[in-house]
């Protein structure tokens, strides 16, 4: 007979299966599921079977939603929207909150379906996904209650189409519907072909409460009904998916005017410094890889550890994968889950062997009967591995080690994502500096994985762009105050020529573009005719010589925003002692709206803070306002000055490094601003500018890979949103207006030349009884 101390040792526990009858027996109650449009189930159409990915049994049969259901909760949608909106914000606030407490009475059953319905075990679906959920609907009740005192002048979207993925089905419903539903919007969700049936559980909540028809729609299906979605006519596209269908999808919006944001997939890293605390750091990878299957596109699969201590930290490691439980995702003792489906599964070994085949050597992750693989991790792997920059979505890490800091910072850099990243140490100077030199939108210090509601969850380069919780994530699902545009003039097709324009103070000169801190002639020397003499006409290549001046001006962004600030109230003050001079090449109005916009900027460079916020006990919740890095912009035909000024300084204020394609017709007194910038200790590379055909340009740097985000008032806005879904950079597009109004000005263009990077960091004692189970 085993004894207790046998057992102790042993951790082998015996089997204690979670009870599934109540779940089943509501399953074959409703047979055969339709969609949820209009407040009111459809009847059944052409069906698919959703399997329980660790049995292969049928769950349930659901509706394959085809371009007509679509196009009928969209109308839905569209019809409540307005009443909705309508509300005050207690009147949303109360929908929210009941949702919330409907949520929490039906915890143990949503857990229980969730996981028969995605294969996690039931200790995550139970303890961290579930709660999660009301803790979003009750976080946004206070957010509808406060939306017009907090977003002053914003207004609600109107239908937001929602798609979400299998990894978590019932969590991403609530990440997306609660800020929608918060800000006044309606929406139509698509859940995952693979896991439909918690969003459909859902749906009969939202019944339950009454909330009103139309206000929450759900449409079941695969592939072709998101695509069906993307292509409807709803305000904005919000996606949970893969890189590849992110990128079809900003290429399907392109100059459509629809929002969009996208969380997509990553190859997070997850760094071990030599003085982390290596148990700790082992139980890391456990909670972010191992028990949840690897299925997160933010778990940190790419470990890297000090050469110092690896051979330490690989021996604990190896150590806790053995005695973790793959099994049945019931069965509360289970650590390791199945794999959503077998194609999943067939992916995962697939990769597996790839990266075999080309010099790692694989540690565990044996598959196993089922739908299961076992926990593993690839040693020996280089960066040019297959294995070392693919998404493997299961429960396979990859393993690799650096000697210092700046190599750890270069490896966890060197990938085409930037989702999250974690980092572990004992020194709080080493870990914070690390966070900070990490391009991702989440880092965790000293733990992985957590999340809240109050913390904004999002990606850098092809992880995609916007945010999912907190302020920032409400600001995804609302409207910007309204200004007043006007039309922008359309440019004159520039035309090679030797001889000027004069201008109406008789000027005549040759300018050149500016780049890297130097005038520079253009490539191959042609010159088009401007008001008052000769524009350079620029080319691909020196947009391309432009972006790597900026890519090398990094210290710019490295400095604090009080240097900034200096260096901006100096351009001012430069500016306003030649201020005459440039008026006779624009106009005194145009010259005092630029001074005017160098002095506000200035004022901004160290004020647009980030905020520490309150989120789970024992954690310091950092979210900090960091610039995107190389900036693109293409200034409108009018005011060129006014405007210029307007777009760059803000950019630079909080960091970035501009590229900018000053106004096509009039370009010549921004060039002539070179001498301001000269003499007034901005370091070359910050600012850069070619002039020439703006369309052109602009498309090609939207589409160059260096550049982190683009900004285009008027033009050819379509062929640049294309151009840059190629590599999933953010498009903002400002209204043309009167660049030389005071309110031309404002804290939006700062919101939109920063991204948001949510740093989590542990400290005190815990509360007795606050374990990860009751955050």
């Amino acid at each position: 007979m085993t004894s207790v101390s046998d057992l102790m040792e042993t951790l082998e526990y015996g089997p204690s299966v979670e009870d599934s009858a109540a779940v089943r027996d509501w399953l074959a109650r409703q047979g055969a599921f339709g969609h949820f449009i209009g407040g009111a189930f459809t009847e059944p159409g052409a069906l698919f079977d959703t399997r329980d990915p660790a049995t292969g049994q049928v769950l349930a049969r659901v509706t394959q939603g085809t371009g007509d259901d679509v196009a009928a909760a969209v109308a839905a949608a569209r019809d409540a929207q307005p009443g909705w909106a309508a509300l005050t914000g207690t009147g949303r606030a109360r929908y929210l909150y009941a949702l919330a407490r409907h949520v929490q009475k039906r915890e143990r059953f949503l857990s229980v379906l969730e996981t028969l319905d995605n294969g996690k075990p039931i200790r995550e679906s139970r303890d961290i996904d579930v709660p999660l959920v009301a803790r979003h609907f009750y976080h946004h009740a206070g957010w509808a209650e406060l939306r017009d005192a907090a977003f002053p002048g914003h207004a609600p979207l109107g239908v937001c189409g929602q798609i979400i993925p299998w990894n978590f089905p019932l969590l991403m419903l609530a990440w997306k519907i609660a800020p929608a539903l918060a800000a006044g919007n309606t929406v139509v969700l698509k859940p995952a072909e693979y896991t439909p049936l918690t969003a459909l559980a859902f749906a009969k909540i939202c019944q339950e409460i009454g909330l009103p028809a139309g206000v929450v729609n759900i449409v079941t299906g695969d592939g072709e009904t998101g695509a069906a979605l993307a292509a409807a006519q709803v305000d904005k596209i919000a996606l949970t998916g893969s890189t590849e269908v992110g990128r079809a999808i900003a290429g399907q919006l392109a100059g459509t005017g629809k929002r969009l944001t996208l969380e997509l997939g990553g190859k997070s890293p997850f760094v071990v410094m030599p003085d982390a605390d290596l148990d700790a750091a082992v139980e890391g990878v456990v909670d972010s890889i191992w028990f949840n299957q690897g299925q997160v596109c933010c778990a940190g699969s790419r470990i890297l550890v000090a050469e110092a201590v690896a051979d330490r930290f690989e021996t604990l490691l190896s150590a806790r994968m053995a005695r973790l439980r793959v099994g049945p995702p019931l069965d509360k003792s289970t650590d390791v889950g199945a794999i959503v489906d077998p194609i999943q599964k067939d992916r995962i070994l697939s990769i597996c062997r790839a990266s075999v085949a080309a010099g790692a050597e694989l540690v565990g992750g044996a598959a196993q009967d089922g739908c299961f693989v076992a926990p593993g991790y690839l040693r020996n792997i280089a960066p040019a591995n297959p294995g070392f920059d693919q998404e493997i979505f299961g429960p396979i890490a990859t393993l690799s080690t650096f000697r210092t800091a700046d190599e750890a910072a270069e490896l966890a850099n060197n990938t085409r994502y930037g989702l999250a990243a974690s980092v572990w140490s004992e020194s709080a100077a080493v870990a914070t500096d690390l966070a900070a030199r990490i391009k991702a939108g989440v880092v965790w210090i000293n733990c992985a994985n957590l999340f809240d509601a109050t913390a904004p969850f999002g990606g850098y380069r092809e992880s995609g762009f916007g945010r999912e919780g907190g302020r920032a994530g409400m600001l995804d699902y609302l409207a910007e105050p309204q200004v007043d545009a006007a039309p922008e003039p359309a440019p004159t097709a520039p035309v090679a020529a030797t001889t000027g324009r004069p201008g109406p103070k008789g000027l005549d000169r040759t300018a050149k573009l500016y780049i890297g801190g130097a005038q520079k002639r253009p490539d191959g020397g042609a010159m088009y005719a401007v008001p008052g003499g000769l524009a350079p006409l620029g080319s691909r290549k020196d947009i391309r010589n432009a972006v790597e001046a900026a890519a090398k001006a990094g210290k710019w962004t490295a400095m604090g925003g009080h240097a900034r600030a200096q260096v901006l109230y100096y351009i001012a003050e430069n500016l306003s002692a030649r201020a005459e001079e440039f008026a006779r090449r624009t106009s005194r109005a145009e010259v005092d709206a630029a001074i005017a916009r160098a002095f506000h900027y200035a004022a901004w460079a160290d004020k647009f803070d980030g905020a520490n916020v309150q989120a789970k006990p024992g954690h310091l919740l950092n979210v900090v306002n960091e610039a995107f890095g190389v900036l693109g912009i293409a200034c409108p035909n009018a005011q060129p000055l006014a405007a210029f000024m307007s777009l760059v300084m803000p950019a630079i204020a909080m960091g970035n490094r501009v590229v900018a394609i000053a106004a096509q017709d009039d370009p010549l007194p921004v060039l002539d601003l070179y001498q301001i910038f000269d003499t007034s200790d901005l370091p070359g590379g910050v600012v850069n500018i070619v002039t020439g055909p703006r369309d052109d340009l602009a498309k090609t740097l939207a589409a160059h890979d260096e550049v982190a985000a683009m900004w285009m008032v008027g033009g050819d806005l379509a062929a640049v949103e294309k151009a840059a879904g190629g590599n999933l950079k953010p498009v903002w597009s400002p209204a043309h207006r009167d660049w030389c109004d005071p309110h031309a000005q404002g804290e939006i263009f700062l919101r939109h030349a920063t991204q948001t990077k949510t740093i989590w960091l542990p400290y005190g004692a815990l509360p007795e009884g606050t374990g990860s189970a009751a955050y």
